[in-house]
């Protein structure tokens, strides 16, 4: 444990060292003036880190004693300028003083010291009090450290999470892509599709309840389950009974706790020139015409690992070179802001339209997803898959 003790006064400096040591803390840094510990931190003569610098060292301080009343820089500008660095901040501050000003302590309280000694010091009150700032600095590292390792996992599973993603498809009949935006470093939002045969795709678009963290787990249990439903079982109902089976497979021990997914599942026939598709409470997809016309799949269905049992409708569309199809989570109806899901709908479909299969899917998701005002829109996952018809 290091231990800074900033003092103008020489003697002060020496008794308090010497308590230290005696006590067991060797290991100290001494200043003469805030500007001389501004100094050994790293910060400029003012307080404030050095512009287009990374930060100095802060030489490994664990606790600051600094005298309220010194030349130049006082006490309190000195603790306020250490608490406005996001590298310095943790540091606790304990004030030494021999005012007795309420206001004036109040003050320092005010600009981040924890806590305050009056001289002449008490060796039993300081060493306490001493011991009170280390180990709130030791929790406060401890929690640092943890957070640290939680956003390494997060980001690690961000990746694991993309990489589970398809990749683009650009066939001579089709093509696929997609717009990906979570909310959060983790997604409920899953998007998948496979390659039936030469003249068929599956293509699915999921929602996990929520968003985050325990969303994606079940995402990625519900993606694994899809994968293997789009290549053993193909049609439509089928596959999505079969996910409905596995996800009541997931076993919490809190009985209450049931993750359900809404979901949206479409084979694509090139042949014969139509796509089928069931709808498990999933918002309704798009088919945007060469022309601009709209026509909305059709809404129904209850969501998937509700119940153990699910009633199915399969709808049928015709489909025409030059159309796009939009499959899309209901983290999209942000961007139209309608309560009413009537409304929400026909805004969103209204916001699509101008979009057809002429439009780069790169172009859509700038249209959609840049400038200022849709910074504020990122209460839910998003996700667009585009597929166009050739």
């Amino acid at each position: 444990m290091r231990i800074a003790v900033v003092d103008d006064n020489p003697m002060n400096i020496t008794v308090v060292k010497e308590i230290l040591k005696r006590a067991g803390y060797a290991d100290m840094l001494t200043a003469a003036s805030g500007m001389e510990l501004f100094a050994q931190l790293g910060l400029d003569a003012n307080g404030y880190e050095p512009e287009g610098a990374a930060g100095g060292d802060d030489h490994g301080i664990d606790l600051i004693l600094l005298d309220m009343m010194m030349p130049g820089v006082d006490g309190i500008t000195v603790c306020a300028r250490i608490q406005e660095s996001p590298r310095l901040r943790d540091i606790p501050i304990i004030m030494v003083t021999a005012i007795g000003d309420s206001k004036k302590l109040a003050e320092a309280l005010d600009a981040g010291a924890i806590d305050y000694v009056t001289k002449p010091i008490n060796r039993i009150e300081l060493l306490a009090r001493i011991r009170v700032a280390l180990r709130l600095k030791e929790q406060k590292d401890w929690h640092k450290e943890r957070d640290r390792r939680v956003r390494e996992e997060l980001q690690l599973a961000r990746e694991v999470q993309y990489a589970a993603l398809p990749q683009p498809v650009d066939d001579e009949g089709m093509a696929i892509d997609a717009i990906y935006r979570p909310s959060e470093e983790l997604s409920g939002d899953l998007y998948a599709w496979h390659r039936i045969d030469d003249n068929r795709y599956g293509i699915a678009v999921i929602d996990a309840m929520g968003h985050g963290i325990s969303s994606s787990l079940a995402s990625m249990f519900i993606a694994s389950v899809l994968k293997e439903a789009m290549t053993k079982q193909v049609e439509p109902k089928r596959v999505v009974k079969e996910l409905n089976r596995r996800s009541h497979q997931l076993q919490f021990a809190d009985q209450l706790i049931q993750y359900y997914f809404t979901g949206l599942y479409m084979v694509v026939d090139l042949n014969k020139g139509v796509l089928e598709y069931v709808n498990a409470g999933h918002p309704p997809g798009l088919l945007i015409r060469s022309d601009g016309q709209v026509e909305n799949f059709k809404v129904g269905g209850v969501a998937i690992g509700l119940f153990s049992e699910m009633a199915l409708e399969k709808h049928v569309i015709e489909i025409l070179p030059g159309d796009r199809i939009m499959l899309f989570t209901d983290g999209m109806y942000d961007l139209v802001g309608s309560d009413y899901e009537a409304d929400r709908e026909t805004s969103l479909a209204e916001l699509l339209r101008p979009f057809c299969g002429k439009t780069p899917v790169k172009a859509l998701e700038d249209a959609l997803f840049t400038g200022e005002q849709r910074e504020d829109l990122a209460s839910d996952d998003r996700c667009i898959v585009v597929v166009d018809i050739k």
